[in-house]
């Protein structure tokens, strides 16, 4: 693998990841871009003893553009995107519209209980291939194994910036889940706090009394074998018994660690063929692309390292074909969710998809 570090046309980082390591980059961004946003601001909720970032800025994001305008895509000689290559593996760049970065700019004051301070971190966008038309679950096992690579790296050197204290690798797939581009790319957020769900998943395990509760629910489900669609030598993926979402799997590797860069190179290996069979099977549910969320739950930074254990949750909003599951009046004001499909009947599905 060979890693080239480059900047855009409006200082943003952009790295490249490729597998031939004779690969020169050369090519500059020839557009003329206004400065990068400053920083959002993170305003903390006392009610809730959470952090909300407000990043107006956003409102102005590129939504939904044609193949043809698409940021993602190559470059060619005739227009100029986010990566000024013609042809690329993988690319990580500085998001032009942050939820956090390391930009400086001022606050608004505002009154009350509210406690007001910068939204510093960074967020940046992995394009997992430059072929628009393509998607995580065509990709080759060793791109695959390319994209694993920049994951690591990125955590890796996210977690050592000052502000951060989590890093979270994911991918928004399809109009269902919200997806504003429809290139085969993730996003890396880099928070200045820990995440509300991993503060209570982190809660639950320090509580816990047997060993690791991580590793003893993977154990269980191992042992059960009920709620199990894949596994191999170093991975396993199930279905959680409590489920929150229609279709849900949790993949974790099957030796504890804390986050991307602690894999071995065999657990790196082997995580393509059993992620793109998750993959093809939630595709092949309903005979379309599943709109998806695939999001890394990774250690924090600087606390309960040796608690937390890496795992990747899978879940879809799509419940049946035509039928998607909205939170609504439960869910979103309670926090109470409310499943449509038995566990272990989407567990029986998934296994059933032809491959």
């Amino acid at each position: 693998m060979k890693r080239t570090v480059t900047h855009l046309a409006d200082g943003r980082e952009l790295i490249y990841f490729d597998s031939d390591d004779t690969v020169v980059r050369v090519e500059q961004d020839r557009r003329e871009l206004p400065p990068p946003p400053p920083t959002s601001e993170i305003r903390y909720d006392p009610i809730l003893d959470e952090w909300v970032a407000i990043a107006a800025h956003r409102q102005t994001r590129t939504f939904l553009p044609p193949t043809d305008e698409c940021p993602l895509c190559p470059s060619t000689p005739d227009r100029s995107s986010e990566v000024p290559a013609y042809d690329y593996d993988v690319a990580v760049f500085e998001n032009r519209f942050p939820s956090f970065s390391h930009r400086s700019g001022s606050l608004a004051a505002v009154s009350g209980l509210t406690e007001v301070t910068p939204g510093h971190g960074r967020c940046e966008v992995v394009c997992f291939t430059s072929d628009h038309n393509s998607s995580f679950a065509a990709l080759t096992p060793e791109r695959v194994r390319l994209v694993m690579e920049a994951w690591a790296d990125r955590t890796a050197e996210l977690s050592a910036l000052d502000d951060v204290e989590q890093v979270f690798c994911f991918e928004n797939r399809g109009e269902a889940i919200g997806v504003t581009l429809h290139h085969p790319h993730g996003q890396i957020y880099a928070y200045p706090f820990v995440t509300p769900r991993t503060r209570r998943m982190l809660s639950s395990a320090r509580s816990y009394e047997g060993g690791n509760l991580f590793a003893d629910v993977l154990a269980a489900e191992r042992a059960a074998g009920e709620r199990i669609v894949a596994q191999n030598e170093h991975w396993t993926a199930f279905v959680p018994a409590a489920a929150r979402w229609p279709y849900e799997v949790h993949l974790y590797p099957n030796r504890q660690v804390p986050d991307l860069p602690a894999l071995s190179n065999e657990e790196r290996d082997a995580f393509g063929p059993v992620y793109l069979e998750l993959l093809r099977r939630f595709d092949g549910l309903f005979g379309f692309p599943m709109p998806y969320i695939s999001a890394w739950h990774q250690a924090p930074v600087r606390l309960d390292r040796d608690l937390s254990y890496l795992h990747l949750q899978l879940f879809s909003t799509q419940r049946a074909p035509g039928k998607l599951k909205y939170l609504a009046g439960s869910e979103s004001a309670m926090g109470v969710f409310i499943n449509d499909v038995r566990p272990e009947q989407a567990t029986q599905q998934l296994r059933e998809v032809a491959l």
